[in-house]
């Protein structure tokens, strides 16, 4: 006996009629007619009186209505026990630096939390070179952080990583003319390891011919040194579409590294078969996206 056979007859009963036992069910009307003719086969008895204005349960279905209803609900119950069981639980602490925290892994979270009532994830601010090291010692269990290049983890033998989107970077300056002789011979980033992003960093100091190189850790802080004159930013391009559009920093050139760097997520080798870590790594697949 199917559980959906008992449900169509409950709603017939309930309803009044297997037109709105239907519509209350989600299944056409024809599917309701057939699962009850399916139980009253099963059970060798006619449970509904078919009247002109709707039905009605015979003596036979008046009988096992509430016995219907108790299966119903117990199948329910262990239907949700089974969800619950396999549903990830546990604690997770995430690490990232602040552009991805901010432009990318805000809906993730949301994400996370409304499907994954029973996880416990935490997210920490911090820059790439950091967020690795905590990777490393397991104060960390899953990092994310941009990348360039399929070989950058060859040396990396503990851990692995999978790309998520394309993370292009723009070099930008003040918005305001007459900057650009001041920040030529400077270069300001953040968000960049040279391990992982070595390549593009090389390639922005060779189109800028930057004669110095400063690496903060901070995203607002390159922001102002940009916009104020003092050097030229190399950053996401996510992190800076609004000042652009603002007005407040430029392009300072339509600039198309050959290196590709991708927003990517990192954790120890072997540790994949965590249930938590798997529902992270499948969300993030999932929802981080480039937009």
């Amino acid at each position: 006996m199917d559980t959906r056979h008992l449900e169509a007859f409950l709603g017939a009963v309930d309803a009044g009629s297997v037109t709105r036992a239907a519509s209350l069910l989600q299944v056409t009307q024809p599917t309701v007619t057939n699962r009850i003719k399916a139980l009253e086969r099963w059970l060798g008895a006619t449970l509904l009186e078919r009247l002109p204005g709707g039905v009605r349960p015979t003596t036979a279905g008046h009988s096992i209505v509430a016995p219907a209803r108790e299966i119903v609900r117990l199948s329910g119950r262990v239907r949700r026990i089974a969800e619950t069981s396999l549903r990830p639980q546990g604690r997770l602490c995430v690490g990232a630096s602040e552009s991805l925290i901010n432009h990318r892994l805000l809906p993730l979270i949301e994400y996370l939390l409304l499907r994954y009532p029973d996880m416990d994830v935490s997210l920490r601010l911090s820059t790439p070179q950091g967020a690795l090291a905590m990777l490393r010692n397991g104060q960390m269990d899953c990092v994310f952080m941009i990348g360039s290049g399929p070989s950058d983890e060859d040396e990396d033998e503990d851990l692995e990583h999978r790309d998520l989107c394309p993370e292009p970077f723009a070099l930008v300056a003040g918005g305001r003319p007459g900057t650009r002789a001041a920040v030529s011979s400077m270069l300001v980033t953040a968000d960049i390891d040279v391990r992982h992003c070595g390549g593009l960093l090389n390639e922005a100091e060779a189109t800028l011919k930057a004669g110095r190189t400063l690496k903060l850790d901070s995203i607002t802080a390159v922001k102002r040194m940009a916009e104020s004159g003092i050097g030229v930013g190399l950053l996401p391009e996510v992190s800076v579409a609004e000042d652009i559009a603002d007005g407040r920093l430029r392009k300072v050139v339509d600039w198309l590294p050959a290196t590709s760097t991708h927003t990517r997520a990192l954790w120890r080798r072997g540790d994949v078969g965590h249930p938590v870590l798997g529902a992270v790594l499948k969300a993030a697949s999932d929802v981080v996206t480039a937009h």
